[in-house]
């Protein structure tokens, strides 16, 4: 992943996107966080969005389910990064799922400006679909990581977000009380009806 890191404030510099995605808890914002932090290291200068929808832990802060946190930019919709992100060389995006598919053209505009956009969001909703935007995002991204979290069941890979409780919505915002990570094998007998 170190390559990623080269890319940034130069003469003629290509704007690229890389997607982070996976599961619920499997390290997606504090892999967003990590990325973010070597930028600034590095002395680029990173703006950091995310969707006001988001505010479990802190209406201003991205923060991970182990506690690491970053401030960043609560905006309404992904049209105000584009108004935001003014004077940078790297942009972050975390819960891009719960944007609308604007975030796309967003994403295209900033790295077509020459800006490195680093994004993070779930790719399946609780129901084991494509969420929101993200499969566009991953289509046109330069880079792609997908991240696992351990199945609460069997200790297996997981890449599936079960919810434990019944609301039918696709966002509902919650943690451990609601959510658990599993493995295909898992997610299927939790969620068949027999």
């Amino acid at each position: 992943m170190d390559f990623l890191e080269n890319s940034g404030r130069v003469t003629g510099r290509r704007g690229t996107i890389e997607v982070i995605t996976g599961s619920m808890f499997s390290g997606k914002t504090e892999e967003l966080i990590r990325r973010l932090r070597r930028a600034r290291f590095a002395g680029l200068k990173v703006e950091i969005f995310k969707p006001t929808v988001d505010n479990r832990y802190s209406g201003t802060m991205i923060v991970s389910h182990d506690d690491k946190s970053i401030v960043s930019t609560p905006v309404e919709n992904a049209a105000s990064i584009l108004l935001l992100a003014d004077n940078v060389d790297v942009v972050g995006i975390d819960e891009a799922q719960f944007f609308d598919n604007s975030v796309i053209d967003v994403c295209n505009k900033l790295a077509d400006r020459g800006l490195r956009v680093v994004v993070a969001g779930l790719d399946m909703d609780f129901m084991g679909n494509p969420f929101g935007p993200m499969p566009a995002l991953l289509a046109i991204a330069e880079y792609i990581t997908k991240v696992h979290a351990i199945c609460m069941r069997c200790g297996s890979l997981a890449q599936f977000s079960h919810r434990k409780s019944e609301e039918s919505q696709v966002v509902v915002l919650g943690e451990k009380d609601k959510y658990e990570p599993l493995c295909r094998e898992c997610y299927i007998k939790a969620t068949s009806k027999t």
